[in-house]
């Protein structure tokens, strides 16, 4: 059984086909291969997974009249027809028995010339609103997979639709709060806030966590707290000290430039502060964490406000725009938070009742429904 996978672009996309490749090459000892975009994400991602990976040539559309922006759309029309040739020669290549795309620009090319080909084609899409990528192949595709119930109304043939739900990693499940709290090595009873903007962080993002941070100093750490700076870590290290703080070293606070063991830090986390990405939703979802949502301005189609607003108006998750955040504002909505249980409860509770927890085996059987 060959099966191709073909996503990029983020981690969003690229995590759920990783996930469902294990799946198939550990139950199904199926050959698994990879199409991705030069230059991509993926180009880091799927190889250290242990998946061959081959490229295709393709770029965006920009929405500008600038020169620069005609210029670089007469490209991406050229690197079309060249990822046409490319996806056909590796579907040539590999004959595979089933193409899945979940999203990217890699995914356009190869998922319609397998469909024109009567190879079963399957996409899935981790945000609440498709992408133009996925939007323009639900026509051609067998099976559109999504992660929400809501995202249905925006497909024209809802009868395609599979609610599937996201693939999450298994780490996340594997630790209750308490394991967690124990294995971080925290002994009191104050809550811990999570808080992080992606893995490269977010520089004005993380100027209102460095006021966020002095702000919890001054009123005697009424929590814990654990921040991921991203890029920015020593230019907010070097501020805090500066502010008369101790860097990365107050009371109760920790300043790291990455958070490697995200699944442990989320369970013992009582509330978490992040944008609001398809893969942030799912992990939030599935493990019922309460949430405050910022979500990212600077993305396709404002989708990340469309992601963190499933979850707002489920009640699992307070959404604030960037433009209305401040240290002071992120300060006091987080801390009326951690002191009210019963809300947070609450929240959790909503999460579990809209969260599809066994996303990976409903994916997989909806695929091998498509290869029967």
């Amino acid at each position: 059984m060959n099966i191709l996978f073909t996503c990029g672009g983020t981690a969003g996309h690229i995590n759920p086909a990783v996930a469902l490749a294990r799946m198939f090459r550990e139950r199904d000892h199926a050959d698994i291969l990879f199409v991705g975009a030069d230059g991509g994400m993926e180009q880091r991602l799927v190889p250290k997974e242990g998946f061959e990976l081959k490229m295709v040539t393709i770029t965006n559309f920009r929405r500008s009249l600038t020169p620069a922006a005609i210029g670089h759309n007469l490209g991406t029309v050229v690197n079309m027809a060249r990822s046409d040739r490319q996806a056909r020669a590796i579907l040539d290549d590999f004959k595979p028995d089933l193409v899945v795309g979940t999203g990217g620009y890699a995914s356009y090319p190869v998922v319609k010339a397998a469909a024109k080909r009567g190879i079963p084609t399957a996409v899935h899409e981790s945000n609440a609103v498709p992408g133009l990528t996925t939007k323009a192949l639900s026509k051609v595709t067998d099976t559109v997979m999504v992660g929400f119930a809501e995202s249905r109304e925006h497909y024209e043939d809802p009868d395609k639709v599979v609610v599937t739900g996201t693939p999450v990693r298994g780490d996340f499940f594997r630790y209750t709060r308490a394991e967690a709290r124990q294995q971080l090595g925290l002994s009191d009873d104050r809550p811990l806030l999570l808080s992080y903007w992606g893995s490269l962080g977010a520089e004005r993002m993380n100027r209102c966590m460095t006021e966020f941070i002095l702000l919890e100093s001054r009123a005697g750490a009424p929590f814990r707290h654990i921040h991921g700076a991203g890029r920015d870590f020593a230019v907010m290290t070097k501020e805090l000290s500066a502010a008369g703080g101790a860097g990365e070293s107050l009371d109760g606070v920790e300043v790291r430039e990455y958070i490697y063991d995200m699944p442990l830090v989320m369970a013992a986390a009582d509330l978490v502060l992040c944008r609001s990405g398809a893969s942030t939703i799912s992990e939030l979802s599935a493990i019922a964490k309460p949430s405050v949502l910022v979500p990212s301005p600077n993305v396709t189609a404002d989708h990340q406000t469309k992601n963190a607003k499933v979850l707002s108006e489920a009640g699992g998750a307070l959404l604030l725009p960037e433009k209305d955040c401040s240290g002071e504002r992120l300060f006091e909505e987080v801390r009326k938070l951690l002191s009210d249980g019963p809300r947070r409860a609450e929240m959790s509770r909503k999460l579990s009742a809209m969260a599809i927890p066994d996303a990976n085996e409903k994916i997989y059987a909806t695929l091998k429904g498509l290869l029967r």
